[in-house]
């Protein structure tokens, strides 16, 4: 089964599948197609679907078959796309479209984003095969193209074109993932919930004049201003089930005063000081509030002329329950004595927090018990965004979770020379193949 793994994981590897001339999603796809195939999946079980208007956009959807219980299926959703990693921004011997295993780890573009855990669900299909094992459920399987950007996005087009293929009662996805720090395990987390994502524009504008005879009145001054005043501004503390489980449950972990502050702020939201402490570390600053923050600037249009135009973009990540209208508003009175117009850049997407059902975590909470004893499992909400938001705004709740352990401290999806610990990825693969068999029911057929 490790074997298996490891060459599925090695083929996805060197397939480029980024959002370029050189990638194709395609490629992979019709790969672990070949895959499923040669181990005795039927070809009606196992899609290569590709949008007409995009041929190297194509995204795998496979079905393992259950008794006909009545229960739903559930998914197990992973992106196959990749960033784009260049050779020379990688060191000079490690090549990221080239499998490489070097001192305990296993190095390339998309190890731990995500074709980690492509290789581990079509492994573990596989191994479940072999065995016999019969569930009570579907078990469905999609690995899907452009999560990390593109025209294409999977999700959306399976959603919107093939809805059947991927309907379920719920997903397993990436998004959380066991936390190491100097080697120990803190925590096997869940991603239950992100936040939404929307831009606004701030447009200052002006009759202008010659550079020459200033006058108080100025579109990029006024347009500084109402930054300025976004810039000093926090949105209110909110919580939901996930935040409020994830503060409560991080407060021994982390301990000391920032553990105490997070007792307190869930005990009492309004708590200036232990807001104050708990904004000193901007992942818990933003897990407790909509954020907003200017990330793009515009303005003027000669050297010896008074602007007429300026603008800016300020990207905000919303808390799910909090009304994007909400913020509009804010963010209008807060221009508003500068001159400053707002508006949003389209909408929205709605991305309401998962459950947390007893019927997903308790079997996650077993299972990490058995591998990793006094570890303890933690819901968390994402800042960013993953391809769950597609299907929760559809009602299918997500849960970020895969037993995959990284270091903390040293993040690197998406940056230089990307590696997993080889012992994780296996670890991670056991506790996926547990999972999915609990999440799923049944037995080993006769």
């Amino acid at each position: 089964d490790m074997d298996v793994a490891r060459a599925i994981f090695s083929e996805l590897i060197e397939i480029n599948t980024t959002n370029s001339e050189r990638g194709s999603n395609t490629t992979a796809a019709r790969a672990i197609e070949r895959v499923l195939l040669e181990a005795g999946f039927p070809q009606e079980d196992v899609h290569v679907l590709v949008p007409a208007d995009a041929p190297t956009k194509g995204n795998l959807v496979a079905r393992y078959r259950g008794r006909d219980t009545g229960l739903e299926p559930i998914l197990l959703l992973a992106h196959i796309d990749v960033v784009e990693a260049l050779p020379e921004d990688w060191s000079p011997d490690i090549d990221p479209f080239t499998f490489m295993e070097r001192q305990g780890y296993y190095y390339g573009r998309g190890v731990t984003d995500d074709k980690d855990e492509a290789a581990i669900y079509t492994a573990n299909f596989i191994r479940m095969k072999r065995e016999g094992f019969v569930p009570d459920r579907d078990i469905i399987m999609a690995l899907t193209a452009d999560e990390e950007g593109g025209p294409r996005n999977g999700v959306a087009f399976l959603l919107e074109e093939h809805r059947d293929l991927v309907d379920a009662a719920y997903a397993l996805n990436e998004g959380g993932g066991g936390m190491e720090s100097n080697g120990r395990k803190i925590s096997n987390n869940v991603q239950a919930a992100e936040k939404k994502f929307l831009s606004f524009t701030f447009r200052g504008s002006n009759p202008g004049g010659h550079s020459s005879l200033p006058v108080r009145k100025n579109a990029i001054y006024d347009l500084s201003a109402a930054l300025l005043a976004v810039q000093d501004f926090d949105f209110p503390v909110m919580f939901n089930e996930v935040t409020e489980a994830f503060f409560s449950g991080s407060a021994d972990l982390v301990g000391g005063e920032m553990g105490e502050a997070m007792r307190r702020i869930v005990a009492n939201p309004a708590d200036e000081e232990a807001n104050r402490i708990l904004a000193q570390e901007t992942g818990y600053y933003s897990r407790l509030r909509t954020t907003c923050v200017a990330t793009l600037l515009s303005g003027g249009h000669a050297q010896n002329a008074l602007p007429q135009l300026a603008e800016a973009t300020v990207n905000c990540r919303i808390f799910p329950d909090h009304d994007p209208d909400d913020v509009l508003a804010m963010l209008q009175e807060l221009a508003a004595p500068f001159d400053v117009e707002v508006e949003p850049q389209g909408q929205a997407t709605a991305s309401p927090a998962s459950p947390l059902v007893d019927e997903v975590l308790g079997p996650i909470e077993r299972i990490t018990e058995q591998m990793w004893p006094g570890v303890p499992v933690l819901p968390t909400m994402s800042t960013g965004a993953t391809d769950a938001l597609y299907l929760r705004r559809e009602g299918i709740p997500v849960y970020g979770v895969s037993g995959l352990f990284n270091d903390m401290d040293d993040v690197r999806a998406h940056g230089q020379d990307e590696r997993i610990r080889i012992e994780s990825f296996y670890e991670g693969q056991e506790f996926l193949y547990r999972l999915g068999k609990a999440l799923s029911g049944g037995g080993i057929a006769q």
